[in-house]
């Protein structure tokens, strides 16, 4: 006897996959302190061994976020995830073939205010990626800072994220037998200060060490630009030289983290609130860029290979703009 379930309503739905939004929302912006808070708690209550036994796990386990991580795919493959892609909704589309015995480095535009497209696309299974591009293991790169919190490192660490410093990358690009994609957010945290509907600023024009990183370790590079990654939420105006850009700039340095002041719709109302608006992300992946492996290329090197690029990920959205609804003359902004 075969049971079947009736569909859910669309309204169900819909508070399934704004519930998923709010969740992923609080899991970085609350989560990290909720984590260490727990942590040191524990150490005064009753069950202060959980903390003892995480700090002793936590000490021998010190390397394994520089040595790709560790990924748990029940966590990837969750349902949450998929409601979360059909909120806005988020898609992943290739233009070429990925060889799973090379090892690629995808450059990831732009970072948006939350990075949604880059954390659904290459941290979960919602949008297929092991469906478009089998063999292939993908990581993405995220502040180190995040991976020195108690607990909350465990569950960054099971969606393939690990800490962006060379360390971390070069372990992952240098796999002998190929099947790696280490996924970079370029522009960073600083770019996010930038990030607003009908935006195509980009911050690229001096950012290089990931071409150098390619370069070194003779690994394609693969530009990708996620379109509707800057539409999802507004932001308060903070142009260059104001005291809000100042005061961003300056918490920058001390805390390694911008602090975009960016707002969207709410929960139950649509005037007002930190949930992201219902608008598609679209990430487009290109095509691979050979690269020539060379363990001390000159500068000369690496801004030949920076400068194509440039052009290529130029290509990439002039190619594909018009189907994401980008007016005929905007371009991207290099800067």
């Amino acid at each position: 006897m075969k049971v079947e379930f009736a569909p859910l309503s669309v309204p169900l739905q819909r508070r399934l996959q704004t519930a998923s939004v709010v969740q992923w929302i609080f899991s970085f912006l609350g989560l990290a302190q909720c984590c260490t808070a727990a942590f040191i708690v524990l150490f005064f209550t009753r069950f202060w061994l959980v903390s003892t036994l995480y700090a002793a796990w936590w000490l021998i386990d010190r390397e394994k976020p520089s040595k790709g991580g560790r990924r748990i795919h029940i966590l990837r493959n969750c349902i949450v995830w998929r409601y979360m892609r059909d909120y806005f909704p988020i898609t992943l589309m290739k233009t070429a073939e990925l060889d799973p015995r090379q090892n690629y480095l995808v450059g990831f535009h732009p970072h948006g205010v939350l990075a949604a497209g880059a954390f659904l696309n290459f941290c979960t299974e919602a949008s297929g990626f092991s469906m478009l591009f089998p063999g292939i293991t993908p990581h993405l790169m995220m502040l180190s800072l995040w991976f020195r919190i108690p607990f909350f490192r465990d569950y960054v660490m099971s969606g393939g994220l690990i800490p962006s410093d060379k360390k971390s990358a070069s372990y992952v690009l240098q796999k002998p037998e190929g099947g790696n994609l280490l996924a970079i957010i370029v522009g960073g945290a600083q770019e996010a200060l930038d990030a607003r509907p009908g935006s195509f600023t980009l911050l690229l024009k001096n950012r290089k060490g990931f071409v150098r990183l390619a370069i070194q370790h003779g690994t394609p590079l693969v530009p990708a630009f996620s379109f509707g990654e800057n539409d999802v939420f507004d932001q308060v105006k903070n142009p260059k030289g104001s005291w809000l850009r100042r005061i961003q700039h300056r918490l920058q340095k001390i805390m390694g983290i911008s602090l975009p002041l960016f707002h969207a719709r709410g929960i139950f109302q649509y005037s007002f609130g930190l949930i992201p608006y219902r608008r598609p992300i679209c990430t487009v992946v290109g095509k691979p860029i050979p690269v020539q492996k060379k363990h001390r290329p000159s500068e000369e090197e690496v801004d030949q290979l920076h400068q194509k690029y440039l052009n290529e990920l130029s290509n990439l959205f002039e190619k594909h703009k018009a189907k994401y609804n980008v007016p005929e003359d905007s371009h991207l902004e290099f800067i």
